[in-house]
């Protein structure tokens, strides 16, 4: 038989994490557990408010699917019983972890990739003042790969910019404005990218406005992330961006982010891996899906006043592959 767990747990966040729709201070996560003949898999998701999800619903979907998952479901009827998103990203996650358990091979193996290397992590910068942001590019001036977090007008984020561009002059800059900016806005603000060595910017404009996308000179990569879930809506996004964000709450999980990866590359899109803020357990699937891609942003961990044990191992921005204890 079977065994689902379900747990909602709150981590802490050092500080706050800020971003054009509002600040938190936890990242709160829900962890699926399956015991099947002694082994335990493991999954972890965060459920979000952009797209109408909350700790409750996800806890309540999970349990609604409880009989079919503990009467053996397995990966392809996963969709049968969850919407894409949190709560599947959760459950497929933790049947991955247990097959490769059960079979004494890491996932990489089950899919016939070859061993994960180390990655590259963006480091994200919260929302704040000129004069903070710019301090807290000072204080990370020594990693390679910043994530900064724009959206609240041309004016205030060009002075935002240039002042972290002051701050950290060697780094390689990644602006995310949170569907943030205005289309009369963009060719200011992605000349002003350009000029700043930004190297992507990821969803400027409202999912619902990003047609004002298409045809429009782009001097840096534009990358979807909100306007961007799954293969079903990858077709409406050519012509409008350049990249596609993947992340595993979005896709339901890592066999549909796999998926998505492999489509888009197809279709001539830079990929982007990232996460919402939360715990090892929820970036080691996605390290597998980062694997060749053009941007990681993985740094969950990095922004918890502490991780779970075992956790990932970071050397800076580096990511190493986590423990087979924690994950897959």
């Amino acid at each position: 038989m079977r065994k689902l767990g379900i747990q909602h747990e709150s981590w802490p966040i050092a500080g706050s994490f800020t971003i054009s729709r509002g600040s938190k201070t936890s990242a709160e996560v829900v962890v699926v557990t399956l015991e099947e003949d002694g082994t335990v898999g493991r999954g972890e998701c965060v459920p979000y408010a952009r797209y109408g999800e909350t700790v409750d619903g996800v806890l309540r979907a999970l349990e609604t699917a409880r009989p079919r998952i503990e009467a053996g479901l397995g990966r392809d009827g996963v969709p049968e019983v969850l919407e894409p998103r949190a709560a599947r990203n959760a459950l497929d996650c933790a049947l991955w972890d247990l097959e490769a358990k059960k079979a004494g091979k890491p996932v990489w193996e089950l899919l016939g990739m070859v061993a994960p290397q180390p990655l590259v992590t963006a480091y994200t910068l919260s929302l704040d003042t000129v004069e903070a942001m710019g301090a807290a590019a000072r204080k990370s001036a020594h990693r390679p790969l910043l994530k900064v977090k724009l959206g609240r007008g041309s004016t205030e984020d060009l002075e935002r910019l240039r002042a972290i561009r002051a701050g950290a002059p060697s780094s390689r800059l990644i602006v995310d404005a949170n569907e943030g900016w205005k289309p009369e806005e963009l060719p200011t603000l992605l000349a002003a990218c350009a000029e700043l060595g930004v190297v992507m910017v990821e969803q400027p404009l409202p999912a619902s406005a990003d047609e004002a996308l298409r045809g429009l000179n782009r001097p840096v990569a534009v990358c979807a992330d909100e306007s961007a879930h799954d293969r079903h809506g990858l077709a409406e996004l050519i012509g409008k961006y350049d990249a596609i964000n993947i992340k595993l709450d979005k896709t339901g999980g890592l066999t549909e982010a796999l998926a998505l990866a492999q489509e888009a590359r197809g279709h001539g899109l830079q990929l982007m891996v990232g996460c919402m803020v939360a715990t090892s357990l929820a970036m080691a699937p996605a390290a597998l899906v980062a694997q060749g891609a053009e941007v990681v942003d993985l740094d969950g961990p990095l922004l918890l006043a502490k991780d779970r044990e075992p956790g990932i191992h970071f050397e800076g921005n580096t990511l190493f592959w986590p423990p087979r204890e924690l994950w897959g």
